[in-house]
C-alpha cells in the first residue's frame, strides 16, 4: 500500500533527510586512503546520535552497522569493517539512513578515493546524471516507470549496466515503504506518481554487466563481473509543482 504524506509530514521528514545528507557530506570528507570503513562507520553513528537522530540501519532486519560502505566492485550492502582500508583510487559507495521523529531519511552518494581512474571518474558522473535524470521523471500524472525510463536511457546511452535486482523505494515513518521503484522500466507503466508520495530514488550503474552476486555474509551485493559499481540516491516527494527534494 502507497502511504501519502501530507505537507507537514513531509516538512518534517526534511528534517531527518537533511540529516541524513549532512552526515553523507561529512563522511565523503573522510574518504580517504588509509581511513577503514569502520572509522567511517563510528563517525556517521556518533554523529548521528549527537545530532538528534537515531541511525536508521543499525538492527534493521539484523543489519550490524550504521552505514552501508561499498567499495569498487560491491554495489551497495557492504558492512564496514576495521580490515577494509582504502586505498587512493578506490571508489566507495556509502549509504546513510538518519531516523528523527520517527521519520526515515535515506541518502547515498558513491565517492572518488584520492585520484581515481577516467573511467570510473565518468561513472561516478554517470550515475550521478542517471539520479537526476530519475528525480525529473518523477512528477504528478506520471508513472513509476518513467522513472526508470530516465535512469536506464541515460545510463545505456553511456554503455553501462543497470542494476535490476535493487531499487528505490518509498519512504516514510518505515524505511522501505511501497512503491518500488526501478531503476530500468517502459514509460507509462507502473503505479501512477500523484502529489504526497515521497521515493527515494537510487540507481545503481555499472561499467560492466547488470548481473550482480551475493556474498558470503548475507549482505553485500557485487557485480558478478568485477566492474567497478557507483549508488547515487536523494529521497524526493511527489508535488503538483514537480519533484521536492526531502534529503539535499
Amino acid at each position: 500500500m502507497i502511504i501519502k504524506k501530507s505537507p507537514e509530514q513531509i516538512e518534517a521528514m526534511k528534517r531527518s533527510g537533511a540529516l541524513s545528507a549532512r552526515v553523507l557530506r561529512e563522511i565523503g570528507a573522510r574518504c580517504q586512503p588509509g581511513v577503514s570503513t569502520w572509522d567511517l562507520d563510528v563517525f556517521a553513528e556518533a554523529f548521528i546520535r549527537d545530532n538528534g537522530g537515531v541511525p536508521t540501519f543499525k538492527g534493521y532486519c539484523g543489519y550490524p552497522c550504521s552505514i552501508c560502505a561499498s567499495v569498487n566492485d560491491e554495489i551497495v550492502h557492504g558492512i564496514p569493517s576495521k580490515k577494509r582500508i582504502l586505498r587512493e583510487g578506490d571508489i566507495i559507495s556509502i549509504d546513510t539512513g538518519a531516523t528523527v521523529d520517527g521519520w526515515a531519511g535515506d541518502n547515498a552518494w558513491t565517492f572518488a578515493v584520492g585520484e581515481v581512474s577516467a573511467q570510473a571518474q565518468r561513472l561516478l558522473e554517470v550515475t550521478e546524471a542517471c539520479m537526476w535524470a530519475g528525480i525529473e521523471a518523477a512528477r504528478a500524472g506520471g508513472r513509476v516507470g518513467d522513472i526508470g525510463y530516465a535512469v536506464s536511457k541515460v545510463a545505456r546511452a553511456a554503455g553501462m549496466g543497470v542494476v535490476r535486482e535493487y531499487t528505490g523505494h518509498g519512504i516514510g515513518r518505515s524505511m522501505h515503504e511501497d512503491p518500488d521503484v526501478p531503476n530500468f522500466g517502459l514509460r507509462r507503466t507502473g503505479p501512477r506518481l500523484e502529489a504526497g508520495m515521497v521515493l527515494a530514488i537510487e540507481p545503481m550503474i555499472t561499467l560492466g554487466s547488470h548481473k550482480t552476486r551475493d556474498g558470503s555474509d548475507g549482505w553485500l551485493v557485487s557485480t558478478r563481473d568485477g566492474s567497478l559499481a557507483a549508488h547515487f540516491e536523494k529521497t524526493v516527494a511527489i508535488s503538483n509543482d514537480g519533484p521536492v527534494l526531502v534529503s539535499d
